[in-house]
């Protein structure tokens, strides 16, 4: 029989021992809820929240009328928790699941050799992305993948691996403006307008969180943005990709007709001065730098600073009729040789007998000795004055990567800036250094009425949000009268209506004014037998439109401006063509050449 007093002191000790435990279950509670509940919350988010980058993609490039020149596409980096791997490890593996239900041990090694198959990488080096760092939870084991790599990987079924979207910069039209877009390299902007637009095409990464389970899977539906990611904006050209293309084969052909080491070609449009075509040749695509030469990644139209030679002759012309020394009818009576007041001589590039010329028939034979008998009748100090308004000297209002400014050769006194021999030679380009948009420059004011305005290739950046901005001024620099600005223009035509290279530069239905250049190249012992040739032409010549400057450096077979006059006429054909410039309605006309 059982004793009542034994049965009540269990059931007391029982109870006891019942309000013991939860009162240690009550004290754990409010020590986990309460005192410690910050702390233990953090702790585990930590072993499963894995914080990563959200990336955004970098702003477009895009032509006057909207065409790509540089985008992004989507690329993914292959990310996965190290403190997964480094457990799946310890286990021997992870088990797959075919199709037809057979189970397979795929281990930590087997999935790394098969995933560095499909990322083409070392599986030593995979191995290590998966468990060099059994505490964390975010390894990248490579970038940049595209979406049948992707899909390839996750064939694979190894758990834990996560894609983060990661945009890759591509250039969709190749070499096609790929001189002026630049490139990305895998630490950012590496050239061109990839550089100086940086500003408007930089985007802002981001931050999401997201959570894994214990097979290192993300939990679905998991995903806090922490930090939003913004795209770059749009960065707009006033380049036309399609002209731009032509102008770049035409120099190609020509240059390599001519065995030149290298060639540009520029479109202006004279009303705003933007730059619609800025060729080079050797060209660089930008999606793959590692096949071209250093030296060809940029823009020689802006980098490349050259004795300019006898285009310079129209801006001398310019400042004589500006200063009201000259005249398109003054008179020199010029020898094929010229002996200067100061004992140094100049001389015509073809030895001619003694011609008697007009300012207007300077420009149509080219003389060098004419236009330094005429133009040194200018003070210096005046002359120079009249080639800094013309933009010489400075950047050109873009600014471009690596642009020259030129050097105008100045070695004396504000007075007396040039020597005795280079106060002549400048007249005709030598001595002194230009751009060939430098170039273009001249010939724009000249057909501008004699103002300079300032030369666009970035028309706007168009940020996300609407805003524009990078919006170029339009305000122009007199730098000659009207009325001078067109008689040179006018003096220019008989150039292409009478000059040697007339057959080469005339254009059907239209009048055209122009000007040849063929310069010396500067050695270390002097000047050398390569040459510098260029043409550069206004059309239509009575209602200025555009303006082409085509220039070869060092043609092999054919060491003058005529290397330069074929490529002119066809670039500027085709501009006409292709913006319907009418045809001119009035013959051409210009001042007598001779007296």
């Amino acid at each position: 029989m059982t004793n009542p007093r034994r049965s009540r002191r269990r059931l007391a000790l029982a109870i006891v021992m019942v309000f013991a435990v939860i009162g240690v279950f009550a004290v754990r509670l409010v020590d986990i809820q309460l005192v410690r509940a910050d702390q233990l919350t953090t702790d585990a988010l930590s072993k499963r929240a894995v914080e990563t980058p959200t990336y955004a993609a970098r702003g477009d490039i895009v032509d006057t009328n909207g065409v790509m020149l540089a985008d992004s596409v989507n690329r993914y980096d292959v990310t996965v928790s190290p403190a997964n791997f480094t457990k799946m490890n310890a286990a021997g593996g992870f088990t797959v699941t075919a199709k037809d239900g057979t189970r397979t041990t795929i281990t930590v090694m087997q999935a790394a050799t098969e995933l560095a198959g499909l990322t083409k990488q070392d599986p030593a080096t995979v191995y290590q992305a998966l468990t060099k760092d059994p505490n964390s939870n975010y390894s990248v084991v490579t970038k940049s993948v595209d979406l049948a790599t992707r899909r390839a990987i996750e064939k694979l079924k190894i758990p834990g691996i996560v894609f983060q979207l990661h945009p890759k910069r591509t250039y969709p039209n190749g070499a096609v403006a790929g001189n002026l877009t630049g490139y990305m390299n895998t630490g950012g902007p590496g050239g061109g307008l990839e550089v100086t637009g940086d500003k408007c095409l930089a985007s802002t990464n981001g931050t999401t969180t997201y959570e894994q389970g214990a097979d290192g899977v993300q939990i679905p539906g998991s995903s806090i943005t922490t930090k939003p990611s913004t795209p770059g904006g749009t960065l707009k050209l006033s380049i036309d990709s399609d002209l731009d293309w032509f102008a770049t084969q035409a120099i190609a052909e020509q240059a390599t007709a001519v065995g030149a080491q290298s060639g540009t070609a520029i479109v202006l449009r004279i009303k705003d001065f933007h730059i619609m075509a800025a060729a080079d040749w050797p060209a660089v695509d930008p999606n793959n730098i590692d096949g071209s030469a250093v030296e060809n990644f940029g823009s020689r139209a802006f980098t490349a600073q050259y004795e300019p030679g006898s285009v310079f002759k129209a801006m001398s012309a310019a400042i004589l009729l500006e200063t009201g020394i000259g005249s398109p009818s003054m008179q020199a009576t010029v020898p094929s040789k010229w002996t200067t007041p100061e004992g140094g001589f100049v001389r015509d590039a073809t030895p001619h007998p003694t011609e008697q010329l007009t300012l207007t028939g300077v420009l149509q034979n080219s003389s060098n000795v004419g236009i330094s008998m005429l133009g040194s009748q200018v003070p210096e100090d005046v002359r120079l004055a009249y080639m800094k308004k013309f933009g010489l000297g400075q950047k050109t209002a873009v600014d471009f990567l690596g642009e020259a400014s030129g050097n105008l050769g100045v070695t004396g006194s504000a007075s007396k800036p040039w020597d005795d021999q280079s106060k002549y030679n400048v007249l005709y380009g030598q001595g002194v250094s230009a751009t060939a948009l430098q170039v273009a420059q001249i010939f724009g004011t000249l057909a501008n009425g004699g103002v300079r305005l300032p030369m666009t290739l970035v028309e706007s950046c168009t940020k996300p949000d609407g805003t524009v901005t990078d919006v170029p001024s339009t305000a122009g620099t007199r730098v000659v009268s009207e009325s001078t600005a067109k008689t040179v223009v006018n003096m220019l035509e008989s150039v292409v209506q009478g000059g040697e290279l007339s057959k080469a530069v005339k254009i059907p239905g239209y009048r055209v004014a122009g000007k040849s250049g063929t310069a010396e190249v500067a050695g270390p012992g002097g000047y050398t037998s390569d040459r510098i040739v260029s043409f550069a032409g206004i059309a239509p010549a009575e209602n200025p439109q555009y303006v082409v400057v085509v220039t070869y450096t060092k043609p092999a077979t054919m060491k003058s401006s005529a290397a330069a006059a074929p490529t002119f006429k066809k670039i500027m054909s085709q501009v006409l063509t292709k913006y319907r410039v009418p045809p001119s309605t009035t013959p051409s006309t210009y001042p007598a050449t001779t007296w």
